[in-house]
């Protein structure tokens, strides 16, 4: 029996320059992994079994879905005992989901020694989900298409967060139908290279004159509780704040983990603290540390 993570991300940020004539909507996006993961197991089997501590029914997993697919893809009848710890909410905007479905094709093909290339595994993960092929590659990537090309990038450095969720979600389906503002392919570009620059630099205050989140247009005014949170953060010294993805988790960006820690004593919904993982897998700060 082995144990892989399935690592949370964030979206430093998110820009939608239009439409495709695929009904898919164009991104660019700056993805990045950060320390609170899921946990999947893989041991032999005679035949195929997932347990979850989820309320997701087995046909609908992530991770289960993953595990036919690739057993059709490679035209084998294995099994395997698949168990998955959550620790990342759903419908959060942190792509739980989807790097447990990377994850899973990732464990498998170890289990099952089919020996497929990372380019296989991510066209296979591109039918799962747009996030998926991110998380099987570098840990922080930019991002677009509608989500399945990525481009390594390396920041040098590592970020204190404090993720912040409301009690509910939001489905991504239904803020990309919400989102009211596209960026503008050319914008985009711009913005890109000068947030990227500053990340490097490790200047935030320089952080929200190129970032931003088109979806926000549209989640903000249905859901206000959001902005409220981002108030909260920006009341307790967050440098850069930020939805992630479709929502509804919301992420601070602080100068170190006790920042972090104190404005996370101040939150009165669920928050953890995390660090953003290096390009190259290797992680910095705790995962998972409860800040309430």
């Amino acid at each position: 029996m082995f144990t892989l993570p399935a690592p949370a991300k964030i979206n430093w940020f998110l820009f939608v320059p239009g439409k495709r004539d695929d009904g898919y909507h164009e991104i660019r996006s700056l993805m990045q992994c950060v320390d609170l993961a899921d946990q999947l197991s893989f041991e032999a089997a005679d035949t195929l079994s997932l347990e979850a501590n989820c309320s997701i029914p087995t046909y609908d997993n992530a991770v289960w879905r993953a595990a036919l697919l690739l057993k059709e893809h490679a035209g084998i009848d294995k099994g395997a005992r698949i168990s998955l710890k959550k620790n990342v909410p759903m419908e959060a905007g942190l792509g739980g989901g989807s790097s447990d479905a990377a994850s899973a094709l990732m464990g498998l093909n170890r289990l099952w020694e089919l020996g497929l290339s990372g380019g296989e595994l991510s066209r296979l993960g591109a039918k799962l989900g747009s996030d998926v092929p991110f998380f099987l590659g570098a840990r922080c990537s930019l991002v677009s298409g509608r989500g399945e090309i990525t481009e390594p990038v390396g920041l040098g450095r590592s970020f204190a967060l404090l993720l912040v969720k409301p009690s509910f979600g939001v489905p991504t389906p239904w803020a990309y139908r919400a989102l009211s503002r596209y960026t503008g392919l050319t914008n985009a570009r711009n913005n890109i290279k000068l947030f990227i620059r500053a990340l490097k630099d490790g200047d935030l205050e320089s952080l929200d004159t190129s970032g931003g989140n088109d979806l926000e247009t549209g989640v903000l005014p249905a859901y206000p509780e959001i902005s409220r949170i981002k108030d909260a953060l920006k009341r307790e010294g967050a440098s850069y704040v930020m939805m992630s993805g479709s929502g509804s988790t919301v992420f601070g960006v602080f100068r170190n983990q006790e920042a972090a820690r104190r404005a996370a004593r101040k939150m009165s919904w669920w928050c953890r603290i995390a660090s953003t993982v290096c390009a190259d897998g290797g992680m910095d700060g705790a995962a998972g540390q409860t800040g309430a």
